[in-house]
């Protein structure tokens, strides 16, 4: 039977630093419509790795460090953002921002 969380979470990318792919985890504790996103220093997308409805549960996603038009970005300092909210209930939401290092 699987697991459901009782709070939402992101947690650390790994490895961190990493090249050129890295393992980013979250939790959800119910059914909700999930954006995980990457910036550059600039506050600049530069890639959407998440952008839908997901069930609650423990998710793992890769990021292969390309841009939204399939290039490899620069080495350097990223920030990635999980945003949530419940399909049921959209006062349940939740932000959060962590930052991950490129180096080639």
């Amino acid at each position: 039977m699987n697991e459901i969380p009782k709070e939402f979470a992101l947690h650390q990318n790994y490895p961190n630093p990493f090249n050129p792919t890295t393992v980013i985890n979250y939790q959800l504790p119910i059914d909700s419509y999930v954006k995980l996103i990457v910036y550059n220093l600039l506050g600049q997308e530069v890639g959407s790795i998440v952008d839908e409805v997901q069930e609650a549960g423990y998710k793992s996603v890769e990021w292969n460090s390309d841009d939204l038009s399939g290039r490899s970005v620069a080495s350097g300092v990223y920030v990635y953002r999980l945003e949530a909210s419940s399909q049921a209930d959209p006062s349940k939401s939740f932000s959060q921002i962590r930052k991950m290092i490129l180096m080639k």
